[in-house]
């Protein structure tokens, strides 16, 4: 079976900063920082979650993680007194909001810590260097916080939980054959037949299946994905000329169509307002 995480992390990474460890008492408001998620861990302790409007969205009763990809606001209501155990970290996916990952996500993920498979180990060291003062506690943190993330993806694809998206494509016995090779060969003349031959589906069936299950066309998924790239190596400080052949383009003026249809804007715009906002 391909691996079908290597390249998305290898071109949009995800890091991780923990900013709080310990215990959280009565009502504690989390609002989001930038273009930053956030990623927490209960290990002991009952919490109420509540999102705008002020209702109550969640009631945790057990060790638990819950996962904002994208900045939303929300409520830790817990006892005033006794509070819950919390260790919580910031997540910043490269290329925010526009990260593939963090757009594949749901709003919000919620779950028991005993149903995802493989991290008993990592938790426990996790939450054993968390509430201790070791030298470089904040890196093995942080560290340990992007592999937890890792393994929610897993855990995600694995079980089926994503039912419309890239992540539930990737999760497709057939289509994360095409998805991959996408990934890992985006300069390649991709055509739907080509595609449909790496996902073993008739030129028809993959259509029909990808646009169903993805949510957009076989073609619109590669230029999207192309142009994610070329705006990846833009902020690198790469000219365009030099990224024409990585992502599949003939000319420079074939990839400034491209780039425009999928942004809305040239790429020397883009990356006059990229500047802007660093």
């Amino acid at each position: 079976m391909p691996d079908r995480l290597e390249a998305l992390l290898a071109h949009f990474s995800v890091r991780a900063k923990t900013f709080h460890a310990g215990a959280l008492c009565g009502v504690n408001d989390l609002r989001p920082e930038g273009d930053t998620g956030q990623l927490h861990l209960i290990r002991d302790g009952k919490v109420d979650v509540s999102h705008e409007g002020g209702r109550v969205a969640l009631r945790i009763t057990r060790p638990s993680l819950l996962l904002y990809p994208r900045p939303m606001a929300h409520r830790f209501i817990t006892d005033p007194e006794r509070g819950a155990d919390f260790v919580c970290a910031r997540l910043s996916f490269d290329a925010a909001p526009a990260n593939p990952i963090a757009a594949a996500l749901p709003a919000f993920i919620c779950l028991p810590l005993d149903e995802l498979d493989g991290v008993a180990g990592v938790l426990e060291l996790l939450f054993d260097e968390a509430f201790k003062h070791n030298c470089g506690r904040q890196a093995v943190l942080d560290r340990l916080f992007e592999v937890i993330l890792i393994q929610i993806l897993r855990h995600l694809m694995e079980r089926g939980e994503t039912q419309v998206g890239m992540l539930a494509g990737l999760a497709h016995p057939r289509l994360r054959h095409a998805l991959v090779a996408v990934h890992e060969q985006p300069a390649q003349p991709w055509s739907l037949d080509t595609l449909a031959a790496r996902a073993g589906m008739s030129r028809s069936a993959f259509a029909n299946s990808f646009r169903e299950i993805i949510g957009c066309t076989p073609g619109l998924y590669l230029q999207r994905w192309r142009i994610g790239i070329t705006q990846q190596l833009l902020r690198q400080g790469r000219p365009l000329k030099l990224i024409i052949h990585e992502v599949g383009y003939a000319s420079e003026a074939a990839l400034s169509r491209a780039f425009k249809a999928s942004s809305g804007m040239s790429p020397r715009q883009w990356r006059e307002m990229i500047e802007r906002v660093a």
